[in-house]
């Protein structure tokens, strides 16, 4: 049996889907109108429908996200929207309250959401009982514990292995929420972690002053892909949602180009779950498209020092060895002398210097990075990859025969008796020009021998029917997969419910009593439980102690001067840290 792998690329809006799609996704992710992650990031459903209609030609898949928290005076709103979603065609939609499955929607697929919070077997087995297709699993996993995980379950197991990395876990952090009445479980997250604060202890020593202590590198697991594979994992999720066409072009063509070795080089039963050959106009560098640098984040080990950027949340681009690389027009950026990253225009090279468009200090034997590359940015915008399915065309006395890649056959006949040629003649030119369809003739099969004759504009209509044809049936027999039937006996792992689990609403309510759950809390974004002292914002593996040298369980590092406990200042506030060395986990909590 083939396992089949799914490279999954994000989509701000319908034109974007369409090129992750032909730079070699096998699915997309995108938002609808309303109650995605990504409250900038909302699309019309005329608009999904178009992006499922190209797509489901290679067999892509569409997946919308409705993953925010539902209020009670939205649930009929909620239901609306994955009706209108269902009848355009979308193949799963990605969520994260559980009223959806007590809602009355038709059955289409249900994919848990990573905000759902997916860190254990027996997270993941609940989700899979209650009916979820797919499980998006924590950013936070390392290799071994995803192995654990998908160990335990039959449905297929999505993880992220490219692009910006949430600090907390997703689905529980408030620190928005709290710090500016902005909640990301509503898909409206201030990105408190990209911003500066200064580290105070208990005596009010400042330890750090104006740092991004809480802004973590970019994700890039690329080098850890057959691992993954290996691990059971089987979706591979680049992030994304308010990335630009560039980047998506760029980083999905990168992650396909990745995948298709992998399964070339083990020949080992891998396959991919969409269709068609991408031709690349360019070689996918994810060092071009924006990065604040890049770490594999936890996978190869639990307690991995440098993951954090706290220098500076923005990009940090590609880093130049040679001042020769760069061109007139291109962006760059360096520390200046006060240590702050500063970007600059370049307006031209000439004798082996800079002159910038603005007046400004280089630092000399500084390291020197490239964030914006103007000839790069122009590749980008034109046409960049062509995404082809392999054809089969038959002719034969009566008619033509075609069958694609993906399996679809469709039979034309000429309807008249086609005269004895007087010569040999090859009709294949006639069938190879297939233009902007989304066919390439791999084969073709003359049976007759070439003995026929029949004019060249009667099969160039036969052709042009043969595409519309084959279209038509790949829309027959496209495979959808339905929602899962729900066990209704199976229970919670918990027989609470605390605020971080984002209960917002009645059926949410009605859904996890039903699976055994005894006593509940509301959600903060209905309860205003953040506005007592000692509440948790944020829970996460990043350690500010562990990335300073300060570890706690370390016996060698420098703590002569640290005062528990240790607060993050900001502008018009305060966060408390609190340790937890046990699990190797730092809370962020309320004053």
């Amino acid at each position: 049996m083939k396992f089949s792998l799914e490279l999954l690329a994000p989509a701000a809006n319908s034109d974007i889907a369409m090129q992750a799609v032909m730079h070699g996704a096998d699915a997309v992710y995108i938002g609808a109108t309303s109650h995605g992650a990504r409250k900038a990031a909302s699309n019309s459903i005329a608009d999904i429908e178009k992006v499922v209609d190209f797509a489901h030609r290679y067999r892509s898949k569409v997946y919308v996200t409705v993953n925010t928290l539902v209020f009670e005076e939205e649930l009929k709103k909620v239901e609306g929207l994955c009706r209108d979603l269902y009848h355009v065609g979308v193949d799963a939609l990605i969520v994260q309250d559980m009223s959806l499955l007590r809602l009355k929607l038709p059955p289409i697929a249900l994919h848990a959401s990573t905000q759902c919070d997916i860190r254990t077997p027996e997270k993941a087995r609940f989700l899979e009982e209650v009916g979820f297709s797919q499980l998006v699993l924590a950013r936070e996993l390392t290799i071994e514990e995803i192995k654990n995980i998908t160990r335990e379950v039959k449905v297929p197991v999505e993880f992220f292995v490219h692009g910006a990395l949430c600090v907390c876990y997703s689905g529980k952090c408030h620190a928005s929420l709290a710090m500016c009445g902005r909640s990301a479980n509503r898909g409206e997250c201030a990105q408190v972690c990209r911003l500066p604060f200064n580290l105070v202890d208990s005596d009010g020593k400042y330890h750090e002053k104006n740092k991004y202590l809480l802004s973590l590198k970019d994700f890039n697991a690329s080098q850890q892909l057959k691992s993954l594979i290996d691990a059971g994992v089987s979706s591979f999720k680049i992030e994304g949602r308010l990335k630009d066409m560039a980047y998506v072009k760029n980083i999905t063509a990168f992650y396909n180009n990745q995948l298709n070795d992998i399964i070339k080089r083990e020949n080992a039963g891998y396959t991919r779950s969409s269709y068609g050959e991408v031709s690349l106009s360019f070689v996918p560098n994810p060092g071009k498209s924006f990065n604040r640098g890049f770490t594999e984040y936890f996978l190869k080990e639990r307690k991995p020092l440098k993951i954090s950027s706290f220098l500076t949340p923005k990009s940090q681009g590609e880093k130049i060895s040679n001042i020769s690389q760069l061109n007139n027009g291109d962006g760059i950026s360096f520390y200046d002398n006060k240590g702050v990253y500063t970007g600059v225009k370049v307006n031209k090279i000439e004798n082996g210097r800079i002159f910038p468009a603005k007046k400004t200090e280089i630092p000399l034997n500084r390291p020197l990075y490239r964030t914006f590359d103007i000839k790069w940015e122009r590749l980008m915008e034109g046409i960049t990859a062509i995404r082809k399915i392999g054809l089969k065309v038959f002719l034969d006395f009566n008619g033509i025969s075609a069958e694609d890649e993906i399996g679809n056959q469709i039979r034309l006949s000429f309807g008249v008796a086609p005269q004895l040629s007087k010569q040999n003649s090859d009709y294949r030119a006639v069938f190879e020009k297939l233009g902007n369809t989304p066919y390439q003739l791999r084969e073709y099969h003359d049976n007759t021998n070439g003995s026929i004759f029949l004019p060249v504009s009667f099969l160039t209509q036969l052709r042009r029917k043969m595409i519309d044809s084959l279209l038509s049936a790949n829309k027959i027999n496209y495979p959808y997969l339905y929602r899962k039937k729900e066990n209704l006996k199976v229970l919670y792992p918990n027989s609470k419910i605390e605020y971080r689990d984002n209960v917002s609403n009645s059926l949410a309510e009605l859904f996890y009593r039903g699976h055994g759950v005894s006593a509940i809390e509301r959600a903060a974004e209905t309860s205003g439980i953040l506005k007592r002292r000692d509440q948790v914002v944020m829970t996460t593996r990043h350690c500010i102690l562990r990335e300073t040298g300060q570890c706690l369980k370390n016996m060698h590092s420098d703590k002569k001067n640290l005062k528990l406990p240790l607060y993050l200042e900001y502008e018009k506030g305060r966060f408390k840290l609190d340790f937890d060395c046990s699990r190797c986990e730092m809370k962020v909590m309320t004053t």
